[in-house]
């Protein structure tokens, strides 16, 4: 059932205000989107590489007001400008209720992002030491800071910084907030992360965005296959990279 309290409700994509000769109409999964509609607290993208995800994951977050880069909706910093014009094309059905908080996480600029929380908390006399940790228990411990309240979150491939014991910290941060109202929308390949209880996944995968099961999400599937046939899965793979080479 629709929740009518969810941060973003729907999305919608005006197809006239991208050139036709933008890269995005060669996205299969993304060129056939024109709506898409959230039900749940937690929705995740999965998909292979270069399938869109994060492309669309970054759109929402511009046309919601974040900076492309990652952080809250008070950043306003750009250290190389990639983002696509998907966010400009793209709309939001927004709750009625007005969301006080939010923030856009994203692994691959994390380190601009740690750098102008350090920048912003000298204004605010509050120390924040990120680059004094390791990446992952500084991925963590702005997750921690920054999950509060009923508040709408992005987070772009968070695994990329995580030990699979900082997941399982993260998920349950996740889940937590989402008991305060939050909504989430990840883009991750983490079968740990992609396990929160009745979370939307949406794979990028066969050319259209489609929900799928748990069980049926291909990294979940090749993970389980690896660790349940860890032998027997080498050895095929080996030993074909040794006759590939001969």
């Amino acid at each position: 059932m629709e929740n009518a309290q969810l941060a973003i409700r729907q999305l919608e994509i005006n197809w006239g205000k991208i050139p036709n000769e933008s890269y995005l109409h060669n996205i299969p999964a993304i060129r056939k989107i024109r709506t898409l509609h959230f039900h749940a607290p937690v929705t995740f993208f999965t998909g292979e590489n270069g399938s869109g995800k994060s492309t669309l994951l970054e759109a929402i977050a511009v046309s919601y007001g974040f900076n492309p880069e990652g952080g809250s909706r008070n950043y306003h910093f750009s250290t190389y400008d990639s983002h696509s014009e998907l966010g400009t094309a793209l709309s939001l059905v927004r709750s009625a209720e007005k969301i006080e908080w939010g923030y856009f996480f994203r692994a691959e600029s994390f380190y601009n992002v740690a750098s102008m929380e350090e920048e912003y908390s000298k204004t605010a006399r509050i120390q924040a030491h990120y680059h004094q940790r390791s990446h992952g228990e500084s991925f963590l411990k702005m997750a921690q800071l920054n999950l509060k309240g009923r508040g709408f979150y992005l987070l772009d491939e968070p695994e990329a910084a995580l030990s699979p014991q900082r997941q399982l910290t993260l998920l349950s941060e996740i889940y937590d907030s989402t008991k305060l109202g939050s909504q989430f929308i990840i883009a991750t390949h983490s079968p740990i992360i992609l396990g929160i209880p009745d979370a939307e996944i949406l794979s990028f995968d066969e050319n259209a965005v489609h929900c799928i099961n748990y069980e049926d999400v291909d990294s979940v599937k090749i993970t389980r296959l690896f660790l349940d046939h860890r032998h027997q899965v080498l050895h095929a793979l080996l030993d074909n990279l040794e006759t590939e080479q001969i």
